[in-house]
Order: C-alpha cells, then sequence, then structure tokens
C-alpha cells in the first residue's frame, strides 16, 4: 500500500491513484465506530467526506484503474448516500435549533418545536440505516476488496504514463463540464433584484444551482487531489471553487429548510412561523448577491480561459 509520507517517489498516474485511494479508504475506516454509535455528528461527516472523496478518487482515475466490482464508484455512492441522509438530518437540526429558533417570538418557536420532535424521529430511523449498512456486506466486501486491490493493485495500460504527462487531461474535461453548466445563466440577467423576486427566481431555476453545486463539488475534490502539483493560479481557482460551493449551499440550505417547515408543520408556513420565513427568505437574499459576484466572474472569457490555463501548466518539482 503506498501511504502519503511516500509521496516523492510517486511517478505514474497509477502510484498516485493507488496512493488517494488508499487515503480515503484510511479516513473511512478510522471514523466508522464512532458512527455506529450514532453520538458523534462529526464523525459521521468526517466518514461522508472519505467516501465523497473516494468516489471521487475512483471517479478521476478511472482511465487507469481496474477495480474489483466491489468497489466500484457506483457502490461507493451508494452507501455515500445513506451516511449523506442522516448528516443532512443533522445539519437541518442544528440549523433551526441554534441558528434560528432564539431569535424567534415565543409563538413561533412552539411551532418550531414540532419540525425539531419529526427531525429527531426520522434521525432514529436514518441512524438504524446507518448501522445496518456498515455492520452490512456491502460495505465489508467494499473494504475488503479495496485492500485486497492495495495489496497488488490491477491498472489500465494508461496507468504506467508519467503523471506530469496526463494530469491536464484528467482535470480539463471536469472543468470544461463545470463551466459549461447551465447554472451559470441563472438568474444572470437579473442584475438589480429585491428578495421576492429572488424567490421567484429560484422556485423557478433552484435545481439548476444544486446541479452546480454538486459540480463544483466533484471538481473540488478531484482538484485537491492534485494541488502540490500546481502553483498560485491553481490555488486561487481552488478557492474559488470552494466559495462558490459554499454560497450554493447556503442557498440549498435555506430552500431544504423551508420545504422540511412546509412538509412537517400543519399549518401554513407564512402564518404559523413568518419570523422564521423571513429570515430563511433574507438568508437566500444575501447568498444571491455572493452568487451574482462570482457568476459575472465565472461568465468572464478571460477568467474561464485563465482556468484552462492553470490547469495546463502544472508546477511539477522532483
Amino acid at each position: 500500500m503506498v501511504v502519503s509520507d511516500q509521496k516523492t517517489q510517486l511517478k505514474t498516474l497509477g502510484d498516485w491513484a493507488s496512493m488517494a485511494i488508499a487515503k480515503h479508504l484510511q479516513k473511512i475506516v478510522k471514523h466508522e465506530k464512532d458512527v455506529l454509535t450514532g453520538k458523534s455528528p462529526e464523525d459521521l461527516h468526517q466518514m461522508r467526506v472519505g467516501m465523497r472523496r473516494l468516489r471521487s478518487a475512483i471517479a478521476g482515475f478511472s482511465p487507469a484503474l481496474q477495480l474489483p466490482k466491489a468497489a466500484t464508484e457506483r457502490k461507493v455512492s451508494k452507501i455515500a448516500r445513506i451516511l449523506g441522509s442522516l448528516r443532512d438530518l443533522d445539519v437541518l437540526g442544528a440549523a433551526l435549533e441554534n441558528n434560528y429558533k432564539p431569535s424567534l417570538p415565543a409563538q413561533e418557536q412552539k411551532y418550531l418545536e414540532t419540525a425539531l420532535v419529526d427531525i429527531k424521529k426520522q434521525r432514529r430511523y436514518a441512524l438504524a440505516e446507518v448501522k445496518e449498512t456498515i455492520a452490512g456486506k456491502k460495505y465489508k466486501l467494499l473494504k475488503e476488496s479495496l485492500n485486497q486491490w492495495l495489496q497488488q493493485p490491477e491498472y489500465q495500460e494508461i496507468a504506467k504514463m508519467p503523471m506530469e504527462e496526463v494530469l491536464p487531461d484528467l482535470l480539463l474535461p471536469e472543468v470544461s463540464k463545470l463551466l459549461l453548466h447551465p447554472g451559470w445563466l441563472v438568474g444572470s440577467d437579473a442584475k438589480i433584484v429585491e428578495v421576492e423576486l429572488v424567490e421567484k427566481i429560484l422556485a423557478k431555476q433552484g435545481e439548476f444551482l444544486h446541479s452546480l453545486r454538486k459540480e463544483t463539488k466533484r471538481l473540488r475534490y478531484q482538484m485537491e487531489v492534485f494541488s502540490e502539483f500546481y502553483g498560485e493560479s491553481y490555488a486561487s481557482y481552488l478557492e474559488d471553487i470552494k466559495a462558490i460551493q459554499e454560497i450554493l449551499g447556503k442557498i440549498q440550505d435555506s430552500n431544504v429548510l423551508t420545504e422540511f417547515l412546509t412538509q412537517s408543520l400543519p399549518d401554513n408556513i407564512r402564518r404559523s412561523i413568518p419570523t422564521l420565513v423571513a429570515e430563511l427568505a433574507k438568508a437566500n437574499y444575501d447568498a444571491w448577491q455572493q452568487w451574482q459576484n462570482v457568476q459575472t466572474k465565472y461568465l468572464s472569457i478571460d477568467v474561464r480561459k485563465g482556468f484552462h490555463i492553470a490547469i495546463l501548466e502544472p508546477n511539477l518539482k522532483w
């Protein structure tokens, strides 16, 4: 198995592929026992991140890999989604309990208690599914298959290529996929907007932004794998990708909260919890203004060209 302190000895695409898979698998296994207790949201978060990064590594290095059937990207994704369902409930509950409830009028806090009870109920079911998954055959087979593969990795022929010769070809398709996403055009013709207009735009086209956020997340994880091959320009674009993910994440979080409250509470939420509804709309509006700044930047031809150039010019020093 390749370990991180051997990085200076890594030369080929295959070397880096096995190193990345080993790193993320180790992180996943490190947190699984604490996740099983159900008491540590942070361990759940870290295990989920490990699964996502493992999936990204498998996808990113796929031209070089011959993995067992039990360790495909699809198999990893299924487990990651189960962990994600529990993590999303933890985030939802923490946001309502800690960020919004304290500032609400007493009557709205009472209404919110109903939603918080619903979250706790859903969390019990989600935790049971996580425990069943981690203790189950498919997860164990995934770990065993990857550990066996890491002892004797099997590669495609392209894995023999020197990393510096193939690195841009790994990243450029993912960058192009992100830059061609239709989400970049959401609201691009609305330069000055009010809160109500933002809500209308998001109600109509919010799914495009949610999809764009998922693309930024995938690209971020892949770029982070290769960050040490590049210099300041690459690092700057990577920071932008992180910021875009965070901004779009704020919008998604507000939308998820609104949808959950609509389904969980018996009364119309605009009447029963108007203060909270207004705060969620304001959070969307603030995030929207941030979004318009990065949107304008990344619709610039010079910035888009610069992104490609940054990928094309790795700074390899062996």
